[in-house]
């Protein structure tokens, strides 16, 4: 279990963590290079749980952001978490992929995998999420070479043990503009649903999220070095202060509307 061991201990850095020299070719493998403002090929051939041939071009609708994993569905350890907490975090979200806001797309990084195992892992996944069989999460299987070419373009590198029979790999979910740019990584086997959301919103560049959800966003940043968003103080401070104005204005519209029109007394008052 050694290359999944290091795969838990490195999935926040991009580059070698240690002298290379110290470091088995394998495990140097198992890293994120971001490609940051990049683009996937359109053109990457894969198969849906049904069994169809699709690309991944299809998924980029022009209209919502996607969220991509690379995972693979027979992993006993890291995806088996990873996918389990983000379908948590998934069910804790006020958005469901599928419903004009995002789509989810996990593709299987072990070209041995077919459509029907997919389709297996989508049921169990949609079953736990409890939105219905309507939800726009697929799971798609591929070749080797057009896996290997998307993980490249993302920058996730993983690699194979033939003596444990499994795959090393980061655990790190990526957020895709509607037009297949690539926009965020978040890192963990945990994700905030609000950080979710935020990197959804980066993707879609404005694209999703009510009113409100953009106030919120505005007081947040993206923490490259935690791979997550954590708040802005000095947006949190801009807003802190405009509601002071508006709360210490209001009340001296209301004293001075007071002040020049007072409030006569009744007779009764007057006679008392």
């Amino acid at each position: 279990m050694l290359l999944v061991a290091a795969a838990f201990a490195t999935p926040v850095l991009a580059g070698p963590t240690t002298d290379g020299a110290l470091m088995s070719p394998e495990a140097q493998e198992i890293d994120v290079q971001e490609h940051l403002g990049e683009h996937i090929d359109p053109k990457l051939r894969f198969q849906d749980p049904e069994g169809n041939d699709v690309t991944i071009g299809q998924y980029f609708d022009d209209e919502r952001p996607v969220l991509l994993t690379l995972n693979y569905f027979r992993c006993p350890v890291l995806c088996n978490v990873q996918l389990n907490q983000l379908t948590e975090s998934l069910h804790e979200l006020d958005w469901t992929a599928g419903d004009d806001n995002f789509r989810i797309v996990t593709v299987s990084i072990d070209p041995r995998e077919k459509p029907a195992l997919a389709a297996d892992k989508r049921a169990n996944h949609l079953e736990a999420l409890e939105r219905g069989q309507q939800v726009e999460w697929d799971f798609l299987t591929g070749d080797a070479m057009n896996i290997r070419l998307l993980a490249a373009q993302v920058g996730v590198g993983y690699a194979y043990d033939g003596e444990q029979d499994q795959y090393a790999h980061p655990p790190v979910v990526m957020f895709v503009s509607p037009k297949g740019k690539i926009a965020r990584y978040l890192y963990g086997l945990t994700f905030e649903p609000q950080d979710v959301k935020f990197a959804l919103m980066d993707a879609a560049e404005g694209k999703v999220g009510s009113t409100a959800d953009k106030l919120i966003f505005s007081c947040f940043h993206y923490d490259a070095t935690l791979g997550r968003y954590g708040k802005d103080a000095m947006a949190m401070m801009r807003y802190g202060g405009i509601a002071t104005v508006l709360v210490v204005g209001g009340f001296l519209a209301w004293f001075w509307r007071r002040e020049r029109h007072p409030v006569e007394a009744s007779p009764a008052e007057l006679e008392a």
